[in-house]
């Protein structure tokens, strides 16, 4: 629970004024969490007091970081560039990515938003086996590509180049897995996303991959992974999920084996001012 230490309060009415769920009162010229009322658990109280008299046993207060502009500031066009400058990375050269590399990507993960504060994206690194899950994503893709191609219509002709792009690649890949992986592209590790809200895994992927480019390493969202391990039982199991519970993206990691000189172009932004 949170809870306000009296002898630090000034009463200053900040975490009354930020609360969003609106469970915190001035009493007796002291801040007082109602315990019954229904706390996000968010830390915006323990955040916004001037004087640090909010303290949480929910959480580690060792991960509460005091504010310093120098280290916790980006400039504005500093951050657009570092956006317009990110690539999907499918070249990777052979080299292991330090673990610790890893784990900054997965705080990335944790510390981005998510409605009503529940927290509930979930995370699984793949790495010692690898090779096991790629030929079983392999073996998922040809078979979605079989059967969509033994049961065309004018509905589904629309997957017939996706179906067939499964199928060459599961063949080029049985040939020569060391040439030929399309998948991860000999990346080292990938990292699932899961959670019950396609918005909160969305949002922590988008930070991770931020993080990713950020420490020198690079990725791409490798959607074809995602698409046949959610309703493979053999994935699934590979991976310890359950199944019904979703996976929403794949971030396929490791260091990039090219090197972009610019920038590339988009369409203007379709924008609507009202």
């Amino acid at each position: 629970m949170f809870y306000v230490n009296s002898e630090k309060c000034i009463a200053c009415k900040q975490c009354i004024k930020d609360c969003p769920t609106s469970i915190i009162s001035l009493q007796n010229e002291k801040a007082r969490i109602n315990e019954e009322g229904h706390c996000l658990k968010c830390g915006h109280c323990l955040a916004v007091c001037p004087v640090e008299a909010i303290e949480t046993d929910d959480y580690s207060m060792d991960q509460v970081i005091p504010y310093d502009k120098s280290s916790f500031t980006v400039e504005a066009d500093t951050l657009l560039n570092f956006i317009r400058f990110r690539r999907s990375i499918r070249r990777f050269k052979d080299k292991e990515v330090e673990q610790e590399k890893i784990q900054k990507i997965i705080e990335a993960g944790r510390y981005t938003q998510t409605g009503t504060n529940s927290q509930d994206v979930s995370y699984i690194i793949v790495h010692d086996k690898l090779d096991e899950l790629k030929t079983l994503i392999y073996e998922a893709l040809k078979a979605k590509g079989d059967y969509i191609l033994a049961n065309l219509t004018p509905e589904t002709e629309y997957l017939k180049t996706y179906a067939t792009m499964w199928v060459t690649m599961y063949q080029a890949y049985k040939e020569d897995p060391i040439n030929n992986d399309r998948i991860f592209f000999h990346a080292p590790y990938a990292i699932f996303v899961s959670s019950p809200s396609a918005l909160n895994a969305g949002l922590a992927s988008s930070n991770m991959e931020l993080m990713t480019d950020a420490l020198g390493l690079g990725t791409f969202f490798s959607g074809f992974s995602v698409l046949a391990a959610n309703d493979n039982k053999k994935i699934l199991d590979l991976l310890q999920i359950e199944e019904g519970t979703p996976l929403v993206s794949c971030l396929v990691i490791g260091y990039p084996d090219v090197t972009y000189k610019r920038t590339t172009p988009r369409r203007e932004a379709n924008v609507n001012w009202i």
